[in-house]
């Protein structure tokens, strides 16, 4: 098959989609698939174009078998909803001109987050004829509305309606948990034109490893203590001011180090919360290159998987099927009747404590703290169910099949439908 994926996050960018969507084509190219992604020139998670790429408008790259076509996008480090805008039409425009530029596609896989490039997915497909897979790896507006990102009611009501189109021009809609198969069957999707495939992990790239020989723990001078870790995306879904005023009820330990891993303008934010509680016991730290993941993930006792208390049928955080894969005992501060939750109790490899309630994360992490034989017990069991849920090669078979299956189907939208409610 010729496969177009449409995303805007794609390798360098370390965390987020863009390991996800590089790893699902690479895997296609292997398989035999030739693979092009429209995407944008990298700016994940800084909010600003990486320094090689600037001043470019366009630029195309061939990166281990697949023909990534890059454009320019307006993007800003200060998020506001000017120039979320910004980014965003940029995007639309820019990447339907270089999607133009290359092979037509027998299927496009569009990725969620964002909306109005559906627009482009929906005008690209209805010229070459190709099926849509929606790939929905958040909710939106819901994230966006639940979080307080955006409460004016206009754009509220845009996105809403660019939501509902999003969902009529796909041919399939692939989720990656069972909540968001809820939250839009709720919204009037039909049950069979939705798949789900959770997301995945390299069991062979992120596996257990000896915490004593983690170079993490030298160089940051870890040894000798219980490393409770959070690593990954700071964003307004996460709520980390909870995992700080957790770690300040444990100052009467010394040997527990809470260790949070982001990118460098969030743990500023975090480093000037932590000055005013006077909270001296948290270690801040840059992201590690990708290579150096699974000898970060093996320097921890405790993974923290860290959601507010709305966030519920709309996000799942991909760390969930990384921390189970290393052997670690995951602690999920996140609502009970969540899809992190209900991920969590399903591999039997972690503990969920109530979501923004400093005292009992405090409280659990001083339980597996004293319980050494309880979190080597629940990282042992998330490392089987990764092994048996999240492997990289059955997700490619899962995605294999639903792009042979929109290509057998009669359920292709005509041109006169497609152009009509664009």
């Amino acid at each position: 098959m010729r496969i177009l994926i449409y995303s805007y996050n794609y390798y360098p960018e370390p965390i987020g989609i863009a390991p996800l969507m590089t790893e699902l084509a690479e895997g296609m190219v292997k398989r035999g698939h030739e693979v092009r992604v429209i995407t944008a020139m990298p700016w994940y998670p800084e909010g600003e174009i990486n320094p090689e790429y600037k001043r470019k408008l366009f630029c195309t790259e061939d990166i281990n078998g697949v023909k990534v076509q890059r454009c320019y996008i307006w993007t800003r480090r200060q998020r506001n909803v000017v120039n979320r805008a910004g980014f965003e039409f940029s995007f639309m425009f820019l990447s339907l001109l270089q999607a133009f530029r290359g092979w037509r596609p027998d299927v496009i896989l569009l990725t969620v987050p964002g909306l109005p490039v559906s627009v482009s997915a929906a005008i690209l497909s209805t010229i070459y004829r190709s099926p849509i897979v929606l790939n929905l790896q958040d909710i939106l507006p819901d994230a966006a509305v639940h979080v307080g990102l955006i409460n004016n009611s206009k754009i509220i009501t845009i996105l809403k309606k660019l939501e509902k189109f999003a969902y009529s021009t796909a041919t399939k809609i692939s989720v990656i948990a069972d909540g968001f198969t809820k939250n839009i069957l709720a919204k009037g999707v039909e049950l069979d034109k939705i798949s789900e495939i959770p997301n995945w992990v390299d069991i062979n790239f992120i596996k257990p490893l000896p915490k004593e020989d983690s170079s993490f723990l030298l160089k940051n001078k870890l040894q000798d203590k219980f490393v409770v870790l959070y690593s990954g995306n700071i964003a307004l879904t996460q709520g980390l001011e909870t995992v700080i005023d957790a770690s300040s009820r444990l100052k009467h330990l010394s040997d527990i180090a809470v260790v949070i891993v982001g990118e460098s303008k969030a743990l500023k934010r975090l480093q000037k919360y932590c000055e005013k509680h006077g909270v001296d016991n948290v270690t801040l730290l840059p992201f590690e290159p990708r290579a150096k993941l699974p000898e970060m993930l093996a320097a921890a006792d405790v993974g923290l998987v860290v959601q507010k208390k709305n966030v519920l049928d709309f996000n799942m955080p991909s760390k969930i099927q990384v921390l189970l894969a290393s052997g670690r005992a995951i602690l999920g501060s996140v609502p009970s009747t969540g899809t992190a939750a209900s991920a969590l109790r399903k591999s039997g490899g972690g503990v969920i404590v109530p979501p923004e309630d400093p005292q009992a994360l405090a409280n659990a992490i001083i339980q597996l703290y004293e319980d050494r034989p309880l979190a080597a017990r629940l990282g042992r069991q998330g490392r089987v169910y990764a092994e048996q849920n999240y492997a990289f090669e059955s997700a490619l078979d899962k995605y294999e099949q639903l792009f042979v299956s929109v290509l057998n189907s009669s359920d292709v939208k005509s041109s006169s439908t497609i152009i009509g409610k664009v």
